[in-house]
C-alpha cells in the first residue's frame, strides 16, 4: 500500500492555505469569537497546531505497538491546547508549520509495511496508518473550512463598516 499522491500532496501543502484564508485579518480579529459560544479563528488554528503533536504521538504508538487503541481527542482536556491559547499567533503558526514539515518528512519516507500498520480509533475502529493520515488531513480540512467561513464573516463585517 503505497501513499497515494492525493494524500502526500495534501500532507505537504494543505495547511499552507491557512495564510491565504486569514490574509488581511488582524491578530485581534482572529482572536475574537465571530459566533457566540463557538471557537474563534485563533482557537481553530491552535487546535490544528496542538493536534499535530497528538497525531505524532499516535503515529509513534502505531509504529511501535501492535494495533494500539486510542481514546477520543478533546481539545478541552488537552493541556497543550490550553497552553497554546495563551501564546502569540505568530508563535503558534510557526510551530504548526515546523511540526508539519517534520510530519511530512517522516511519513513520506515510511515504507509500505509501516503504512499498513494499524491502530484503533474510538469512532472509526481499526485503521491503517495510511487511513489515520487521511483522517488527520480530512479533520484539518474541516477546520480550514470553518476558518474560511469565520474569516469571510469578519471581512464582510469590515466592508459594511
Amino acid at each position: 500500500m503505497q501513499m497515494p499522491s492525493s494524500i502526500s500532496t495534501r500532507l505537504q501543502y494543505q495547511h499552507k492555505s491557512l495564510m491565504d484564508i486569514i490574509d488581511g485579518i488582524t491578530d485581534e480579529d482572529i482572536r475574537q469569537p465571530v459566533i457566540a459560544g463557538k471557537w474563534s479563528i485563533f482557537e481553530h488554528i491552535v487546535h490544528l497546531q496542538s493536534y499535530q503533536h497528538t497525531f505524532i504521538d499516535r503515529v509513534k504508538q502505531i509504529l511501535e505497538n501492535n494495533n494500539p487503541s486510542f481514546p477520543g481527542y478533546s481539545a478541552a482536556s488537552d493541556p497543550l491546547f490550553k497552553d497554546n491559547c495563551q501564546k502569540y499567533s505568530r508563535e503558534v503558526m510557526q510551530d504548526l508549520i515546523t511540526t508539519r514539515k517534520e510530519i511530512a518528512a517522516g511519513m513520506l519516507s515510511f515504507p509500505e509495511v509501516d503504512l499498513a500498520k494499524t491502530g484503533i480509533h474510538p469512532a472509526f475502529g481499526q485503521m491503517t496508518l495510511l487511513q489515520w493520515l487521511n483522517f488527520f488531513l480530512l479533520h484539518e480540512a474541516h477546520h480550514l473550512f470553518a476558518i474560511f467561513k469565520l474569516a469571510s464573516e469578519i471581512k464582510k463585517g469590515k466592508e459594511n463598516n
